[in-house]
């Protein structure tokens, strides 16, 4: 037996035959224009540019479908890349130069990717990658060579080995037959090990040179929770092994029994369980997970890559099938949240020192009422007659990036424009299909006033991953200071506190739609505050539901206040440290 060490980057345990994924490619896709220069290379680079940018877009369909909207935007980055001027000029540099066009193309990605990989920070080397994926995607189709049925032979469970795998090769995996990863290269940042936890599938990257000496079919080992590959492994480890996938299968059909009841603490306490979706085609997977709503659903999708904006049709048949999916459940739509950091081609702002804190969200879209009053028409057509089980409106519509009263009066007027438009006045049965008025609170501003603006509006959902950064100063992209964003910090912790206590004096619904949302250990706290509703991606609704399930709402009670004294997030995780995780 021989053992080699590498990251666990996507926990799981996994045994099967090795196969030794290559690079393939399938030839006679169209001419080879690796030879062309002048007019004809630049041409030929902008029929390559489209041709790739199409596969990106399917590419991020399929991601968005296997393992959620967050984990799918690593293909807009990649079309962000395609694009970026700096592509362009260093490809033009190279034709003026006398450069043949596959040779300034090649030139040009190796220098962008070297400047990546030089820096000191892990998390842009990693991006480094994701430049060499695009830049192969758009060598193939300078060749005129297609992307190859890469895991054609892949026809049995099999853990998959490579020297790496890119976010393209990763998402094109069959799942049914990949049991575990392992990759010589790559780190913990890298966006297929973002894709391979998010699709579920067992991963250790870093594993060291030599995996792709390995025989077709050799046995290995993955205990993806150390970062271990067993090659060969003895009947000890495989009995070990063995033993970690039977809890993990029993943990699974545990909360798979419980997926038709309700999420309701020991002593009554109930509470919503919803999902964080960014894309139609994921409602059939959140429904399927016993979703019992949408409890944030980021319309960006249809506003992406593209030179215009989506038309009030376009968009309305969009969110009609969001509503049609979730059945009679109700979905939380998120206006559209982008501005100087999330840019669109037609939509363009100026660069900002702070694109955080700038011009985004509904203070741009405040200022275009044009996109505005489309998307929330939009919005209202969709909604129209549509009534949950219980005969409220199934449409909910929140505003992102509220801090004032006055942010919430003029977004008021915005969606009272909207409605008049679409339904008129008059009518009790469309009135009763109206959609709820609510915004995201991730601006402490906003949690410190909720007193005063749950007043005014139907409901509030918590957005946790904004309002820890903003609240602690910390940019959570930021690998150098990230892990000091904890959402269970003392501060945080009184922040929530104060505004889902304000909602509950109120009588205003209240939910948590940030990632904190789906946290064992964040849930007990959310528990005893009395939210009503947690929002989560997809996959981690079945563990929050069974974690729900075993607490007791008045014993967490009293650890709420010890919990409200306490000086690090430390404290508050022993104090919540209750129940079965």
């Amino acid at each position: 037996m021989r053992i080699l060490k590498g990251i666990a980057v996507s926990d799981g345990v996994a045994v099967g035959p090795a196969f030794v994924y290559r690079v393939q490619e399938a030839a006679g896709a169209g001419p080879d224009r690796r030879a062309a220069t002048g007019e004809a290379a630049r041409a030929a680079f902008a029929e390559a540019v489209e041709a790739v940018r199409d596969g990106l877009r399917a590419l991020r369909e399929r991601a968005a479908a296997a393992a959620g909207s967050e984990e799918a935007a690593i293909f807009d980055a990649h079309l962000l890349m395609l694009e970026d001027p700096l592509l362009a000029e260093e490809v033009e540099r190279r034709l003026r130069e006398g450069r043949p066009l596959g040779a300034a193309v090649e030139e040009a990605i190796d220098a962008l990717a070297a400047m990546l990989a030089a820096l000191d920070d892990p998390y842009m080397r990693q991006r480094a990658a994701d430049v060499r994926d695009v830049g192969a995607q758009l060598l193939r189709a300078i060749r005129g060579a297609a992307a190859g049925a890469a895991f054609e032979g892949l026809a049995r469970p099999s853990v998959v080995v490579a020297e790496d795998l890119t976010p393209s090769d990763t998402v094109s995996l069959p799942r049914e037959y990949v049991r575990a990863i392992v990759t010589e290269a790559g780190g913990p940042t890298s966006h297929t090990a973002i894709l391979a936890r998010a699709m579920g599938v067992p991963a250790v990257v870093g594993a060291g040179a030599g995996l792709l000496d390995l025989a077709e079919g050799r046995l290995l080992a993955v205990d993806a929770r150390e970062g271990v590959v067993y090659i060969d492994p003895d009947e000890a480890t495989l009995e070990r092994l063995a033993q970690a996938q039977r809890a993990e299968a029993g943990a699974a059909a545990r909360r798979a029994a419980l997926r038709a009841l309700p999420a309701e603490t020991v002593d009554g306490f109930r509470v919503e369980l919803a999902a964080n979706l960014g894309h139609p085609a994921e409602a059939d997977a959140a429904v399927a997970q016993g979703a019992e709503g949408v409890g944030l659903f980021r319309t960006e999708f249809l506003f992406l890559d593209r030179a215009e904006p989506p038309t009030e049709d376009e968009q309305a048949a969009a969110y009609r099938e969001v509503l049609e999916r979730m059945g009679a459940r109700p979905v939380i739509f998120r206006t559209l949240d982008v501005g100087g950091d999330k840019p669109l081609p037609f939509l363009p702002v100026e660069a900002e020192a702070n694109p955080f804190l700038g011009y985004r969200a509904i203070r741009l879209l405040l200022d275009r009422p044009e996109i505005f009053q489309t998307q929330l028409r939009a919005l209202m057509r969709a909604a129209l007659g549509r009534l949950t089980e219980r005969g409220e409106p199934q449409a909910r519509i929140m505003f992102p990036m509220v801090a004032t009263l006055d942010d919430v009066r003029a977004c008021r007027r915005a969606f009272e424009e909207a409605w008049r438009a679409v339904a008129g006045s008059g009518d009790r049965d469309v009135e009763r299909s109206r959609p709820l008025f609510g915004i995201m609170v991730e601006i402490p501003a906003a949690a410190l006033m909720m007193d005063v603006l749950a007043r005014e509006i139907d409901f509030a959902s918590i957005g946790t991953n904004d309002l820890t950064q903003y609240t602690l100063a910390v940019d959570r992209t930021n690998p150098r200071v990230a892990a000091r964003a904890d959402t269970l910090d003392p501060a945080i912790v009184r922040l929530m506190h104060r505004a889902i206590a304000a909602c509950r004096e109120a009588g205003t619904w209240v939910g948590v739609c940030g990632e904190a949302g789906g946290d064992p250990a964040a849930i007990p706290f959310f528990v005893a505050a009395g939210v009503d509703e947690l929002s989560m991606s997809p996959g981690r609704l079945p563990a929050a539901k069974e974690r729900v399930r075993s607490l007791d709402r008045r014993e967490l009670a009293r650890r709420l206040e010890a919990a409200l004294q306490a000086g690090t997030a430390e404290e508050v995780r022993r104090i919540f440290d209750v129940g079965s995780a």
